[in-house]
C-alpha cells in the first residue's frame, strides 16, 4: 500500500494563501470520513501524482497526518486546471476496509477483434461500469477480450459478472462493447452524372448563340 506525506493548514485558507501554497508544488486537501474529523491538509503533488500511478484511481493509500498517525484513504476526487496543468484540490475519504464502497472503474479493452479487420468498427458504449466492493477487492480497471468478436458480436455487462471478487451495478444487458458493420457509401449514380454533363453542355451552347446573337445586332 503506497505512502503519502502530508501537512495540515488553516481550516478556512485565503484565496492568496492557496495561490502561493500551489506555486511551491503543494496541493489543497482535505480528509474526511470513517472514524476522521474533517481536516485541511495539503500535499506534494508530484507525490500524489506517483502515488495515483501506482495504486490506481481507486487504490487505497496510508496518509500520513502530521500528529494524527496514519488513515486509509481513498481519493474521493480532486479538480484539475487544463490551462495551468495543475490539480488544485484534493478530496481524500477515510474508509473502512471491511466496509464496501461503490466507485466508477474503467473499461479497457484487449485483444483485436476479427471483426475489426474485416472492416469493421469498434464502438463502446460504456467506458466505466459502477462497482461494489471492499477497498482492497476493488479493481484498477476491468478488461474485456475482443479477440474473439467478429461483425455483429457484442459483449455485455452480463458477460463479465465473474471476473472477480466484486459486484457491476449496471444492468446486465448494457453493452460494453459491439463489432458493427462497416457503413457503406452511397454508390454514385452514373445516370445522372451523364444528365449533369448534358444540361452543363445545352446551357453553354445556348450562351454561344445568345453571344453570336448580340455581336450581330
Amino acid at each position: 500500500m503506497a505512502k503519502l506525506a502530508s501537512s495540515k493548514r488553516a481550516e478556512k485558507s485565503k484565496q492568496s494563501e492557496l495561490k502561493e501554497l500551489r506555486s511551491t508544488g503543494k496541493v489543497p486537501a482535505v480528509v474526511y470520513g470513517y472514524e476522521t474529523e474533517n481536516t485541511s491538509l495539503s500535499v506534494d503533488e508530484n507525490e500524489f501524482i506517483k502515488v495515483i500511478r501506482e495504486v490506481g484511481r481507486n487504490g487505497v493509500i496510508d496518509l500520513e497526518v502530521a500528529d494524527s498517525g496514519t488513515t486509509q484513504v481513498m481519493v474521493s476526487e480532486y479538480q484539475f486546471d487544463a490551462l495551468k496543468n495543475q490539480i488544485t484540490h484534493i478530496d481524500f475519504i477515510a474508509i473502512n476496509m471491511q466496509t464496501e464502497v461503490t466507485v466508477d472503474v474503467q473499461i479497457e479493452l484487449t485483444g483485436e477483434a476479427p471483426g475489426q479487420k474485416e472492416g469493421g468498427v469498434i464502438e463502446q458504449p460504456l467506458f466505466e461500469v459502477s462497482v461494489t466492493a471492499k477497498p482492497a477487492d476493488i479493481p484498477e480497471t476491468i478488461e474485456v477480450d475482443i479477440s474473439e468478436l467478429n461483425i455483429g458480436d457484442s459483449i455485455h455487462v452480463e458477460d463479465i459478472r465473474s471476473k472477480g471478487n466484486f459486484v457491476i451495478e449496471n444492468e446486465d444487458a448494457d453493452s460494453l462493447v459491439i463489432i458493427s458493420a462497416p457503413t457503406e457509401e452511397p454508390e454514385e449514380d452514373e445516370n445522372a452524372e451523364e444528365e449533369s454533363v448534358e444540361v452543363e453542355a445545352t446551357a453553354q451552347k445556348n450562351d454561344e448563340a445568345d453571344s453570336e446573337e448580340d455581336e450581330e445586332k
